[in-house]
């Protein structure tokens, strides 16, 4: 004769606990969900920190995509690091996004239609502590991005070669306008070389109208290079205000050494006049193990200057 126990509420929670898992089971089944890892250690110093330091850093980023029976694609994912994921001032962000043929919105924080459409002049190589893209000559193009929350959101259509995009970042408080950004590239190999065309443009009302263009190439034995240039027309400013910015970068094999120059004038949205380059090179160990070196200069005018280096391992997992 077999025994019957009657378990009650514990053997509910049981079977409540057994269908979740089922259910989550199930979804992660039915998607596409990464998980990826990011860790940095080395030593940083120079002129711009109070004394040579040592730097740890760490990232994980988790990325989930699927798509509808119509064909309907969608993701999204978090990108969590040492400060925002165990207890200090968060950092990272989510970014979302859904596409339909050559159709796609991206929204979170995410790159304004300005910045997507222009390229950067950090080409190759990278340093643990981004010495090459923290100098006071460098901006990455993000131009008006950030001037509030930093939530973008982005549309795109791309065809044949063309990508243009429509992006806009609101006020929460409702107090200022809008960021609006348009942004047109265009890709094309000619020869061997990979070449690459961007401009935009990015206004808020009473405050500046940028307009942007970049070029980039990628030629044979591992060469490439870009330069950009902005200018600024802002508002209770005479003179318009420009940044330009160059940059070459080398890989092959395991290495990657890559240097760029930037410079800004009038430009009272920032630094006003001010200056810098940046230099980085990786090199591959193999396995998801690569050793960095950086460096950056900034001069600030008035024979004010500031340099940072940094030298570490990252570690990718």
């Amino acid at each position: 004769m077999r025994a019957v126990v009657d378990c009650g509420f514990a053997c509910e929670n049981t079977r409540i606990l057994a269908s979740t898992a089922l259910v989550a089971t199930a979804g992660i089944a039915a998607a596409d969900v990464a998980i990826t890892g990011y860790a940095e250690i080395g030593i940083i110093g120079g002129d711009k920190y109070a004394t040579d330091q040592w730097h740890t850093d760490i990232d994980v980023t988790f990325s989930m995509t699927g798509e509808s029976d119509g064909g309907l694609s969608f993701g999204a994912k978090v990108d969590l690091d040492e400060n925002g994921a165990f207890g200090n001032t968060t950092q990272g962000g989510e970014t979302y996004f859904l596409a339909y043929g050559n159709l796609r919105l991206d929204m979170g924080d995410t790159d304004g239609a300005f910045d997507a459409a222009l390229q950067e002049v950090a080409l190759a190589g990278g340093s643990i502590a981004d010495d090459e893209t923290s100098h006071a000559g460098y901006n990455g193009n993000s131009g008006l991005d950030g001037t509030f929350d930093g939530q973008i959101a982005r549309v795109s259509y791309s065809t044949a070669g063309f990508t243009a995009g429509l992006s806009a970042e609101i006020d929460d408080t409702g107090a200022a306008d809008p960021v609006w950004g348009l942004g047109l590239r265009y890709s094309t190999d000619l020869g061997g070389a990979a070449i690459g065309i961007g401009l935009g443009y990015q206004t808020q009302e009473d405050v500046a109208d940028l307009v942007g263009v970049s070029l980039d190439a990628k030629f044979g034995g591992g060469f490439s290079a870009a330069i950009n240039y902005t200018q600024a027309d802002i508002e209770g400013q005479s003179d318009e205000g420009t940044h330009m910015a160059v940059g070459v970068g080398y890989s092959m094999n395991a290495l990657s050494i890559g240097v760029n120059y930037g410079e800004y004038t009038d430009w009272s949205l920032g630094c006003g006049d001010c200056s810098g380059f940046g230099l980085a090179a990786t090199y591959d160990l193999g396995g998801g193990l690569a050793a960095h070196l950086g460096y950056g200069n900034s001069d600030f005018g008035n024979d004010v200057e500031s340099d940072s280096y940094s030298l570490g391992l990252s570690m990718s997992f």
